[in-house]
């Protein structure tokens, strides 16, 4: 019987949208090494401004779902710069999302944790860098 139970406990974490979706399957910026995992985030152009922490109330818009070396983090922006970011509220909480996934070389902002869905990229000229977000 603690067995049955044991594998319903791990078959139902396992199904859930937050187990599944805390990452994104194809995402080049996160690369497994014998030492562990290697994690870039994308380059911070010149004309960046100052960052608006994740605690603020400057944020407009989607939160960027960025891989970092701390794992998934819900950033005000795309670059991940120190104080822009938060743990990951995926799963628990509904908010509008975009996903900042590396792929072919080319880092793209896309609409779910899903390369097949609406990806945009990200260093475009608007308005074809804009991304498609999604409440989830």
């Amino acid at each position: 019987m603690k067995k049955l139970a044991n594998l319903i406990l791990t078959m139902s974490a396992l199904c859930s949208p937050a187990a599944n979706a805390q990452f994104v399957k194809g995402n080049e910026a996160v690369q497994s090494t014998l030492s562990g995992k290697k994690i870039v985030t994308p380059p911070i152009p010149a004309s960046v401004g100052h960052v608006c922490d994740a605690t603020a109330k400057c944020h407009a818009g989607a939160w960027r779902m960025v891989e970092t070396d701390g794992g998934l983090m819900e950033c005000t922006e795309p670059y991940a710069r120190s104080g822009a970011c938060r743990i990951s509220s995926y799963g628990s909480q509904k908010l509008a999302r975009v996903w900042v996934v590396k792929r072919n070389n080319e880092w793209v902002q896309c609409q779910y944790p899903d390369l097949a869905s609406k990806c945009t990229p990200m260093f475009a000229r608007p308005p074809q860098n804009l991304p498609a977000d999604a409440v989830q």
